[in-house]
């Protein structure tokens, strides 16, 4: 397994005892629980920020089975998530999907990310939720072939808008926040601002919204309500896409480029094909110590099915904890793992940056 560098030298692999597969909220308690054990470990994750299924689907939510908070919300729960593992000093690796997965002869693991990063571990946490969240595609027969060069499902992919007539599909806050800052709000601006959404519905603050709607009614932005049903394309390069509009009207709009925020669904995606026992979509661990059938690979969340199971938080918290010291043996072979209480530790105290008064009983 090998990757190369853009002038063409081979790139070196990162070595970490543990390498986390998903950065929601039970990886990032992972990170957690391996630090306490001074376990360092790197994080890998499909979405281009921390947070999984409760940032990418519900982060304005609230949440009401956490322990200690009567409420939270995913993006809340997610900062604390962060904060809370700061001192462990993991390394995210984001809008990257693990791709390939080796066992050397030494037991450790050579992996692979679908952006050519590479790591060699000593163990890996499978924390993928679901699985590894993609934006859903705009279904035109052919149009994917224009992916990555005229038809973006990222705004940050390496494209300058500026000067170009954009069409962007979509209602969510994303595509609304894409047309708003690309029609003039930004620092990059388009020549053209077209927004199509199936319906005049917007699934987002009222306050994004107005923005939209007073740039819409200043001519900065053109809004169109209907659904795409055809492309057109001369000398290789997509031109124009028709969209019939609900009075039944075909309207055709040049474009040269297009944006797609269609929401994000969750695909299973190489995990299949990881040779690991599975059952229904999942994989299957045992409850001492939350390993699959390969030892040194750890599922964590929602991802792993045993009897009893429940998808829960706070059920894949309690399986971190476990799993970090079933890794701690692999690790730390000549070692008798100990296990300290955050409250006691005057080791963990200095890990985590905390002072603690001593005890002086009842006064």
């Amino acid at each position: 397994m090998a990757a190369l560098a853009p002038g063409g030298q081979q790139v070196a692999p990162i070595e970490t005892d543990a390498l986390i597969i998903g950065a929601g909220p039970v990886g990032l308690f992972q990170v957690f629980q391996l630090g306490l054990l001074n376990i360092k470990a790197h994080v890998v994750d499909a979405l281009p920020q921390p947070g999984g299924q409760c940032m990418a689907l519900y982060p304005d939510k609230p949440i009401y089975d956490i322990p200690g908070l009567l409420a939270t919300t995913g993006q809340d729960l997610t900062a604390s998530l962060l904060k809370q593992s700061a001192p462990m000093g993991a390394v995210f690796h984001l809008g990257q999907e693990v791709s390939a997965i080796e066992q050397r002869s030494d037991k450790r693991f050579d992996v692979q990310t679908s952006k050519g990063t590479l790591f060699v571990s000593k163990t890996i946490f499978i924390a993928a939720g679901a699985g590894a969240f993609q934006p859903r595609r705009l279904h035109l027969e052919g149009l994917a072939k224009f992916e990555g060069t005229q038809v973006f499902y990222s705004a940050g992919e390496s494209y300058d808008f500026a000067g170009k007539n954009l069409l962007i599909f979509g209602g969510d806050e994303t595509a609304i926040e894409w047309a708003v800052n690309l029609a003039g709000e930004g620092a990059v601006r388009a020549a053209s601002v077209t927004l199509v959404h199936r319906r005049d519905n917007f699934q987002t603050a009222p306050a994004i919204v107005a923005r939209l709607r007073a740039l819409h009614a200043s001519g900065a932005i053109k809004l169109l309500i209907g659904q795409p049903t055809a492309w057109h394309s001369q000398h290789g390069q997509l031109t124009q896409i028709d969209v019939i509009n609900t009075d039944g009207v075909s309207l055709q709009v040049p474009l040269d480029a297009m944006l797609v925020s269609l929401g994000l669904s969750p695909k299973l995606g190489p995990v299949a094909n990881w040779g690991l026992d599975m059952e229904r979509k999942q994989l299957r661990v045992d409850t001492e110590k939350f390993s699959t059938s390969v030892p040194g690979i750890f599922a964590v969340g929602d991802i792993n099915t045993y009897p009893g199971k429940k998808k829960l938080i706070l059920c894949g918290f309690h399986e971190c904890a476990l799993a970090a010291f079933g890794a701690a043996a692999l690790i730390f072979p000549d070692q008798s793992i100990q296990l300290q209480y955050t409250t006691t530790s005057t080791k963990l105290h200095k890990l985590l940056g905390v002072s603690v008064q001593p005890d002086k009983g009842l006064q």
